[in-house]
């Protein structure tokens, strides 16, 4: 795709050459009407008992970035407090939340690539807990395997669950009581990620009451791009909650205390949606901005609900809404023109908005072309001044030649179909991996460290595949090209019913267990959930 002199100036691309040649690698993704992740979610609404507000009546809040507690020659020491706190998400009602240092969303963690982090989570909820730092390369102690749980004070290893339960299996051969220190050696490049619980059988409901946070790792090679920064570097948490009258979270657990029997109502095994969206915490905000360029860190930590983001309205003169520099692994290659952005449930996509194509008084609505009533919208951003923009997007972002040279003749091993299906055990339906349901003690593959692997994934609903430890390059889908949304490094793939994906990685970096699985959160719960160990 080839770009005029008028639309290289619109985009302020950096660099005389950028203006002669194509722009590598540009697309525009999905026209207006069109999913290109298909149609919805897979999951069932459920509906809040409580009023909801009217949209972008609340501003948008950015959550505080974490101080550490001390810093040495040997990096960064943080203390954080898993706790109950009660916020006003809803206006005159009170939610209780169990959140990092009791705030939903948790502060954000800012690090820098090559300088190790040190993050002891102490635990004073009345439950177990396991905190995954979603696309980090961190040693199989601190990945927040399952089963590693941080238990209450006073509380006994316990599997807590009935005989009968999926995750009979379970045991909790690695616990600390109260608290645990989490090593993130962060040897890896500056990328969006994300921390959040992984307790075994019961990640969703507790993701749900609020355990999730930012974690943004920063490198010189991205700090050296001309790209927004300060005020105009905004992470965004997108999810969906349900509330009843009282304000607290609607979730229909099949044991609202998460110390019995896991799981949720036979209507919504397919997965939880909530009818309010929430924005850092906040249900349907508004943010003024500038007329300017905002780098959006945008995730969506939803339990099972997908979007597809759009402006509304569309740039007037015509351009397309999104300039992507950034994927789950950190910059692309090259930027990538959308006119809308799918994300399924833990993606993340680093999108640039130029809100100078807009006049000063204009109200652009981020909507959800996959919602319809309460969750069509998604927040409302007022262009309300103007400001000088020093900003641009180079033609170049990174230096991506590891990844180009990933190639499939690399591969010392290609892995046959795991498959994301639906699987019936005694008589109980749940979600599993080829047959089978998550076991801790089962190995689905021991890649050696260093080497390079091929994995063929395919599913039969809506399911968005994570793995644990790496980043993966995403080779083809259903035989075919990937999508313009699979660039750059990888950690999650988002697959319709009945596609296939083929993915490569590299497992380098450490020895030891971890986990695959699907991150709608209650398939994850029910048993789709996988081994691997580097060897």
């Amino acid at each position: 795709m080839k770009f005029s002199r008028r639309e290289f100036l619109k985009l302020g691309l950096a660099g005389g050459m950028a203006l002669a040649f194509p722009f590598f690698g540009a697309s525009a993704c999905s026209g207006p009407g069109e999913s290109p992740t298909g149609k919805g979610s897979t999951g069932a609404l459920l509906r809040s008992r409580a009023t909801l507000p009217r949209p972008f009546t609340a501003p948008l809040t950015v959550t505080k970035v974490l101080e550490p507690a001390r810093s040495d020659a040997s990096g960064d020491h943080y203390e954080v407090v898993q706790k109950a706190g009660r916020q006003e998400i809803l206006p005159g009602l009170k939610t209780e939340i169990w959140g990092y240092n009791g705030t939903f969303p948790g502060p954000t963690v800012e690090a820098r690539s090559g300088r190790s982090a040190v993050v002891r989570q102490w635990n004073e909820l009345s439950v177990p807990v396991s905190t995954h730092l979603h696309g980090g390369k961190t040693p199989p102690g601190s990945d927040g395997y399952p089963t590693d749980l941080i238990l209450p004070l006073g509380q006994e290893a316990q599997d807590g669950h009935s005989p009968d339960s999926p995750s009979r299996h379970f045991h909790s051969e690695t616990h600390s009581h109260g608290f645990k220190d989490y090593e993130y050696p962060n040897a890896q490049r500056a990328a969006t990620l994300w921390y959040h619980d992984h307790r075994m059988d019961f990640t969703g409901p507790q993701v749900w009451r609020g355990l999730a946070g930012f974690y943004i790792v920063r490198d010189e090679d991205d700090d050296a791009l001309p790209l927004p920064k300060g005020e105009q570097d905004v992470p965004l948490m997108i999810c969906d909650r349900s509330f009843d009258e009282d304000g607290s979270f609607l979730y229909p657990s099949l044991d609202p205390s998460l110390l019995g029997e896991p799981g949720v109502e036979d209507d919504y095994m397919e997965g939880v949606l909530g009818d309010a969206i929430l924005v850092n915490g906040a249900p349907w905000p508004f943010m003024e901005v500038s007329n300017t360029r905002y780098r959006f860190r945008v995730l969506n930590a939803s339990n099972a609900r997908r979007y597809e983001l759009a402006l509304d309205p569309e740039p007037p003169d015509g351009s397309l809404s999104f300039v992507q520099v950034g994927s789950d692994g950190g910059l692309l290659g090259a930027p990538l023109l959308h006119r809308t952005i799918p994300i399924s449930q833990a993606e993340r996509f680093d999108v640039v908005v130029d809100f100078s194509r807009y006049p000063v008084g204009t109200e652009v609505t981020l909507k959800n072309r996959l919602g319809a009533g309460t969750t069509a919208d998604v927040m409302r951003f007022r262009v309300a001044r103007r400001e000088r923009d020093d900003s641009t997007i180079p033609r170049q972002l990174s230096d991506m030649t590891e990844f180009d040279g990933l190639t499939e003749s690399r591969a010392t091993v290609e892995r046959g179909e795991f498959r994301f299906k639906r699987i019936s055990e005694n008589g109980r339906t749940m979600w599993g991996i080829n047959g089978e349901p998550f076991d801790p003690e089962r190995m689905e593959a021991r890649p050696e460290l260093g080497s390079v692997e091929v994995w063929n994934l395919d599913t039969d609903a809506h399911h968005p595949i994570h793995l644990h430890l790496v980043q993966f390059k995403v080779l083809s889908r259903n035989g075919e090209r990937p999508r313009p949304t699979d660039a750059g490094w990888k950690d999650t793939v988002d697959l319709a019913s009945g596609e296939e994906a083929k993915v490569i990685a590299r497992f380098d970096g450490y020895r030891g267990r971890y986990v695959f699985h699907c991150h709608n959160l209650e398939h994850e719960d029910m048993m789709m959930m996988a081994n691997f160990e580097v060897i």
